[in-house]
């Protein structure tokens, strides 16, 4: 390939489960093969993923497979921008899969929004079994991520963030690579950079991706758990948060610790502790409530369950974030 106009760049580590689905969706986007560039970044897989990623290499000739020994999605990313021809860069995850019209609808919305730097569209989180659903759910639910528009909203306007972004290939050259130090959150570290420089992006709900939830609650935790953790380190890097969402599970957390400690100390005992309990255990119930009355009672006893570990998990993850990050703001 000499001039693509889309550079596909998709950091992958063990996906041996959803590669196949996520590369197929790519290869058959509504848009020109030869326009199209596939660069699979791989954190030196060990479960068949690489294989898989081969064997397409073998017979497309716009898909490349590229080793990523740090292993993680920042490097894998800059890996991908640094070989990257084409003006369009798209980052795809592994454990995910396009529409059809996800690129060709990318390029119109850029085309469209003059001042846009980065286009994309809601992810529609899917899932099968009744706790991959029971996930899939909360994570669409304003309760349970907050104001991230770009997991439920339907309508269409500037975002401080989305996932599986489409960005103009100037934009990495004004404001530079993915940070390497952050395992997770690295996308929203780079959107805050790129807001920061007077950069902006949009959202359009007829870009349509498709995220592969969570199969269990412990899996569930230890994702929100990083979530939390390493959304200090980027607060800690730009002095401030791009979202007040990114503050509310740990506020929260932290209302619940000091109320308890607080008891022990005051006459009215555990009034506030469990006064905060009980608003959110009671907003918990009605948006589970809500959730079931569209899509089935039998979520109903799941759903409070995984709010918790949405909110408890990042929460926790970011007080230990506190712990670790915090301090570097007082160091010159």
């Amino acid at each position: 390939m000499v001039n693509p106009i889309v550079s596909v760049i998709c950091p992958i580590r063990n996906e041996k489960k959803h590669i196949q689905n996520c590369l197929e969706s790519i290869i058959g986007q509504d848009f020109p093969a030869e326009d199209i560039e596939i660069l699979v970044v791989d954190g030196m897989s060990d479960d068949g993923t690489r294989n898989i990623v081969e064997k397409f290499a073998a017979i497309r000739k716009n898909v490349f497979l590229f080793d990523n020994p740090g292993e993680i999605a920042p490097s894998a990313m800059n890996i991908g921008i640094k070989k990257a021809k084409g003006k369009i860069i798209v980052r795809i995850d592994g454990h995910c899969y396009l529409e059809k019209t996800f690129i060709t609808k990318s390029l119109k919305l850029l085309e469209r929004v003059k001042d846009a730097d980065c286009v994309g569209g809601p992810i529609i989180t899917v899932s099968k079994g009744y706790v991959p659903e029971s996930i899939s759910m909360s994570m669409s639910s304003p309760f349970g991520v907050g104001d991230a528009r770009f997991r439920y909203s339907r309508k269409e306007g500037y975002v401080d963030t989305l996932a599986f972004g489409a960005y103009r290939r100037q934009v990495f050259d004004r404001i530079g690579l993915f940070d390497e130090e952050l395992v997770r959150n690295q996308d929203d570290e780079f959107n805050l950079r790129l807001i920061k420089s007077g950069g902006k992006i949009f959202l359009s709900p007829e870009i349509k991706s498709y995220y592969y939830s969570r199969l269990t609650l412990i899996g569930l935790w230890k994702q929100y758990f990083q979530y939390g953790f390493w959304k200090v380190c980027v607060i800690q890097k730009h002095r401030f948060p791009a979202s007040w969402r990114h503050l509310v599970p740990g506020a929260f957390i932290l209302s619940l610790i000091c109320s308890f400690i607080l008891a022990f100390f005051v006459s009215i005992k555990f009034f506030f502790f469990f006064g905060i309990l009980t608003i959110y255990l009671i907003t918990s119930f009605f948006n589970s409530f809500f959730l079931s009355f569209k899509n089935g009672w039998k979520y109903l006893p799941l759903l409070p369950v995984v709010f918790a570990i949405l909110h408890f998990s990042y929460g926790f993850g970011f007080l230990t974030g506190l712990v670790k990050f915090f301090p570097r703001m007082f160091r010159s």
